[in-house]
């Protein structure tokens, strides 16, 4: 017991020291990254595949497994490697400092080598386009909101496109409205048309809302449980 107590302390002096701080970030992020891929993909892979797929119970718990896999391995090797090119930029900077757009590198190099090569799978298809949506929300906030408001850690706020008050009021006021009109019209018209592009979990989805709700013979198959 005494020993165990002492490789503890050991072991937290460690982890305490300053001079591995920037190493020991790389453990925390790639497992936060773990960490959070599998509690975010399980619950909604469980819930999607057990609704909505068919076969038995093993291939359903498989496919649950793999996906939370997936997304949990993803989230941490992009967390890594993206910590990793952090601290690689900054030790290169000639001030040893974080520069503007070091974050947007090291986001590059993460996304090319974790999301961007090799196939593009339904789990990773979903993370990326749930970035790209929240990345196109807030560009246009930015887009509206004027320069030097904001401002985070010596960013110089928004991008001020829009100089004239009352035109940034009604384009702030109505931009949710159209984005989200805009969106529902968009895939339903490419559900309708072209549904084979569309991601297959969205693409069952929606066949159970839009596509079997035309389809019953009887009261059982109406009310309780698809045709």
């Amino acid at each position: 017991m005494e020993n165990l107590e002492a490789v503890k302390a050991s072991l937290e002096q460690v982890v305490l020291d300053p001079r591995y701080h920037d190493l020991l970030t790389l453990v925390k992020a790639f497992r936060n990254g773990i960490v959070y891929g599998t509690k975010v993909r399980f619950p909604h892979a469980l819930v999607m595949i057990f609704l909505f797929r068919h076969g038995s119970l093993r291939s359903k718990v498989s496919l649950v497994l793999r996906a939370t896999r997936t997304h949990a391995r993803n989230l941490g090797r992009f967390a890594l490697i993206y910590k990793t090119s952090m601290l690689l930029l900054r030790y290169s900077s000639p001030t040893q400092k974080e520069r503007h757009y070091d974050t947007f590198l090291a986001g590059l190099i993460g996304g090319y080598a974790v999301f961007g090569r090799g196939i593009q799978s339904s789990v990773n298809q979903q993370i990326v386009i749930y970035v790209f949506a929240r990345v196109v929300l807030a560009l246009a906030k930015l887009a509206i909101l004027p320069r030097g408001e904001g401002k985070v850690s010596g960013s110089g706020g928004g991008y001020g496109l829009i100089r004239d008050e009352r035109l940034r009021e009604r384009i702030r006021d109505n931009a949710w409205t159209v984005f989200a009109s805009l969106s529902w019209a968009a895939v339903m018209y490419v559900f309708r048309w072209h549904p084979e592009t569309v991601q297959p979990s969205l693409r069952s989805s929606m066949n159970y809302i839009y596509v079997n709700s035309d389809h019953w013979d009887g009261l059982k198959t109406l009310l309780w449980h698809n045709k």
